[in-house]
């Protein structure tokens, strides 16, 4: 079990992690709740009821992390390119009135699913011993766990400039003392994470 998930009785899965791989994994949690933010309102409302049909925003994040995990529903820029002007505008206004409906709900389920692992690991650090502890999740944490570790590896994927295959190939091969070698070796650990998390689901 050490270093990956492995199923357990009732559809949940496992994993053993140590005192510092718990501290990493909730450190990038909470630096993704940073950075995904509260909410629409900026605070929690006093009228939940309005918050729930608050307009989102209309332009795409200006944080390179936020863009990959918010992208735009019809392409972006990359897609607008190839298109003439006329088309392009239509492709934007598309987007725009996209994301004015579906941001907010974007943000609060990334919340829920970060939130989620912290309560989790906060919950299992009060149980650890001295050499870490086995964190034991319900099928739905399960679920909410695949959608977070994806979000992180997105974030880190994405200040690490990887775009393909390749970029991971080379990241492999940088010498230790590169300042970007233990954001890469994060990177890589909560990949094996996922994927081992993913097959469990699927089994």
């Amino acid at each position: 079990m050490p270093g990956h998930f492995e199923p357990i009785p009732g559809g949940g899965a496992a994993v053993a992690l140590d005192d510092v791989e718990i501290s990493i994994i909730r450190s990038l949690a909470v630096q993704l709740l940073e950075l995904i933010g509260p909410g629409p309102g900026g605070e929690l409302s006093d009228d939940p009821l309005a918050e729930l049909f608050a307009d989102g925003p209309t332009e795409p994040p200006t944080d390179a992390v936020l863009r990959r995990l918010l992208p735009d529903a019809y392409g972006g820029p990359a897609a607008e390119d190839s298109l003439s002007t006329a088309d392009a505008d239509e492709l934007r206004a598309y987007s725009s009135e996209f994301r004015r409906f579906t941001e907010n709900d974007l943000r609060a389920g990334k919340r829920e699913d970060a939130l989620a692992v912290v309560r989790s690991l906060d919950s299992l650090a009060s149980s650890a011993d001295d050499g870490g502890a086995v964190l034991k999740l319900s099928p739905q944490e399960s679920v909410q766990w695949m959608r977070a570790l994806n979000d992180l590896r997105l974030a880190i994927g994405t200040r690490l400039d990887i775009t393909d295959e390749e970029d991971t190939d080379i990241l492999y091969r940088l010498p230790d003392e590169d300042a970007r070698k233990p954001m890469v070796m994060a990177y890589l650990w909560l990949g094996g994470l996922q994927e081992t998390l993913v097959d469990t689901l699927l089994s």
